[in-house]
């Protein structure tokens, strides 16, 4: 039928406006800024890197690989590698970002940058009100500004997060079980007598 298109939209247009007065589910429109709808757990803005610990410093689980600067298609990350090395959270030494910057301004969220990382130090944010009258500076923020803590992350993407420490938590379980392993072969080399004393005796 003719217009029968029209006819389904324009329900629909009817169905939303008359519902929106006694559902809330279908009120599409709230008083913003005082009024906001939550945000979904798959929503993405900006990235941010994710620190465990107190330290953002310490804890930055970022070790200047440099794959997301290589990989990100508008080149809005800046990465400097630092000259010396901290321990990651098994304990190996690593490098980490002297200098880690991200030019908001240009960063177009592809997520790109999240899905190449094999550290799962970086990841999408869900904040949007970052409106700078600054056009050039404001929105290149540095590594301090972008650091936020795993309990953000737990707040912000449950889902992930658990999934993540699940991950990073069995393979530093592997690697301590690796490291005790290692140090007892040591220790019974160590305590095992000379091969040439043993053929004497």
């Amino acid at each position: 039928m003719l217009g029968e298109g029209i006819i389904k939209g324009m329900a629909e247009t009817a169905r939303n406006f008359l519902g929106s007065y006694v559902s809330d589910e279908r009120l599409t429109t709230v008083q913003y800024p005082e009024e906001r709808i939550p945000q979904t757990e798959n929503a993405r803005q900006f990235p941010f890197l994710v620190h465990d610990g107190e330290d953002w410093h310490k804890g930055l689980r970022c070790v200047a690989c440099q794959i997301c600067e290589k990989e990100c298609p508008p080149k809005c990350i800046y990465i400097e590698k630092s000259k010396d090395k901290k321990p990651d959270y098994v304990g190996k030494p690593q490098f980490y970002p002297a200098v880690f910057d991200i030019d908001l301004a240009v960063c177009m969220s592809c997520q790109i940058c999240v899905e190449v990382c094999p550290f799962d130090a970086i990841k999408m944010n869900i904040e949007y009100e970052l409106s700078t009258a600054d056009r050039f500076g404001g929105l290149l923020v540095n590594k301090q500004q972008l650091a936020r803590p795993n309990a953000y992350f737990h707040k912000i993407h449950p889902t992930e997060a658990a999934e993540v420490d699940a991950r990073l938590a069995a393979e530093k379980a592997k690697a301590n079980a690796k490291a005790k392993a290692a140090a007892a072969a040591a220790t019974k080399t160590a305590a095992a007598p000379p091969a040439t004393e043993a053929a004497t005796k």
